[in-house]
């Protein structure tokens, strides 16, 4: 996300006349290419079939339905860009000053809620199912909405700022032109310690889950185990190689490490682009996929917190 979009956008190298570009460069601009074009294919069409259709949400609580759908508006608003920004790594930006800045901001946005919505979510699931609480009433459930959205639209607003068109070597790209240094180490940290928070809550929550299940059932069910696990390990393999970057940028920065920065600026394509794969799997891992957990609570165990409709 230290432009998350355009950041899909930013280091397109080119060689010099006459000689045909290294592997690096032409895998650092054919690698987004492939994996933002297949991010646009399945999510699409995935998180739409979810808005439609609402999935296995009969046994949900009302909170968590409300959630999804908002997880699933969220993820569809950063993949409909897509479309935009593949082209823009192949040939520059082509859509001017204002789409720019505020197709950037519609990313942002996009993403944020998308995150702000998981750790939502997990905590939730976590409440409910390991204490058996229950968050909110009708009205408090579209409060929490617009919350999520305020946050995210507030977070996201230095893009409307430093967002611009400028020059990549030989093409225009959608960049980030900061005013200092420590605007951009600022934008940095912010994008850091959310996603870092993010993971943290996603992980312990559902490990928590996965215990809580495996205690009170009688017996241990695969396919919670599997949709647990997967859901972990996709969040956290998509995630983290994006966090890493953003530490590595600022470790350059502090350090005044020229290479290490270098680095990080050709090679955030790379290693951002898998982000927009977590858009297109949310369908088959929240919504698509959700089952009951705590089957087998009724049975072994007559308590408040496993009667009422626990889930994920």
């Amino acid at each position: 996300m230290e432009q998350l979009n355009s950041t899909v956008v930013t280091t397109i190298s080119s060689s010099s006349p006459g000689h045909p570009p290294p592997f690096s460069q032409d895998f650092g601009t054919l690698f987004p290419v492939v994996v933002l074009s297949l991010s646009s294919i399945l999510g699409i069409p995935g998180n739409i079939a979810v808005i439609i259709l609402r999935p296995n949400w009969q046994q949900m609580s009302s909170l968590s339905q409300s959630l999804m759908l908002n997880l699933a508006v969220a993820d569809l608003l950063n993949l409909i860009t897509l479309p935009l920004w593949i082209p823009t790594l192949l040939h520059g930006w082509k859509f001017g000053f204002l789409a720019c800045k505020l197709i950037s901001y519609l990313v942002y946005c996009s993403v944020h809620c998308c995150l702000l919505t998981v750790i939502a979510l997990s905590l939730q699931r976590y409440l409910q199912v390991v204490h058996g609480k229950k968050w909110f009433q009708h009205r408090g459930q579209k409060r929490l909405l617009a919350l999520l959205w305020l946050v995210a639209m507030i977070l996201s607003i230095p893009v409307l700022v430093d967002r611009q068109p400028s020059p990549v070597r030989n093409l225009t790209q959608c960049e980030s032109v900061y005013s200092s240094l420590a605007q951009q180490v600022a934008l940095l940290l912010e994008e850091t310690v959310l996603g870092i928070v993010s993971v943290s809550v996603v992980v312990f929550a559902y490990i928590s889950l996965k215990r809580k299940v495996d205690r009170a059932a009688l017996f241990n069910n695969p396919q919670t185990t599997c949709l647990i696990t997967s859901i972990i390990v996709t969040f956290f393999v998509l995630w983290v190689p994006y966090l890493i970057l953003n530490l590595l940028s600022l470790t350059a920065i502090f350090s005044k490490n020229k290479r290490l920065l270098k680095f990080c600026m050709d090679n955030k394509n790379i290693f951002r682009a898998p982000v927009f794969l977590n858009s297109s799997l949310d369908p088959l891992l929240y919504a698509f996929a959700s089952r009951n957990f705590c089957t087998g609570c009724l049975k072994q165990e007559q308590k408040t917190s496993c009667s009422t409709s626990q889930e994920i």
